[in-house]
């Protein structure tokens, strides 16, 4: 008696799920497009950072690293630890960090999570003049000497036109 009972409630459950039809995407199969505001990978045109260390000032997950050497600047992301915020973006004053509509990032590798940007720091990329930043991601900079340096590129490259 008590296997008819249960039989007929299951019996009710699978007439209830197919009367209300397909309700998931059918993803895998066919690509699916992410909400206008979503906020995928972070993207980096080398070409219009000025190296500020805005990014790496604000980024919760800490996943910004930059390291000097002379004239370059690398900067590294590691994307495993990306939440995704969009901090980076918004703080960026040259549009240099952008979030894309990608979303597929599984792999194997650690290292396909990992990019690297090297930007030259000697001067403005727009007018070619060395420049000093006065913004408010200036005090709490993460390169110690950028100061430092930044006055010496100056003084080195002021005689050019």
């Amino acid at each position: 008696m008590l296997g008819l009972k249960l039989l007929r409630g299951k019996l009710k459950e699978a007439a209830i799920c197919l009367a209300a039809g397909r309700v998931t995407l059918p993803y895998p199969f066919a690509p699916a497009d992410p909400a206008g505001d979503f906020r995928g990978l972070v993207e980096v045109d080398a070409g219009k950072c000025i190296g500020c260390g805005g990014c790496a000032s604000v980024c919760p997950a800490n996943l910004i690293s930059i390291k000097d050497a002379g004239h370059l600047a690398t900067l590294t992301w590691e994307f495993q630890r990306c939440t995704y915020c969009g901090r980076c973006a918004e703080v960026c004053p040259e549009q240099a960090v952008t979030m894309t509509r990608q979303f597929e990032n599984a792999t194997n590798r650690r290292e396909d999570l990992t990019m690297t940007v090297e930007v030259f720091m000697g001067s403005c990329n727009r007018c070619g003049r060395c420049y000093r930043t006065s913004t408010p991601i200036d005090p709490p900079h993460p390169r110690g000497f950028h100061g430092d340096r930044v006055t010496a590129l100056c003084d080195e490259y002021k005689d050019r036109p």
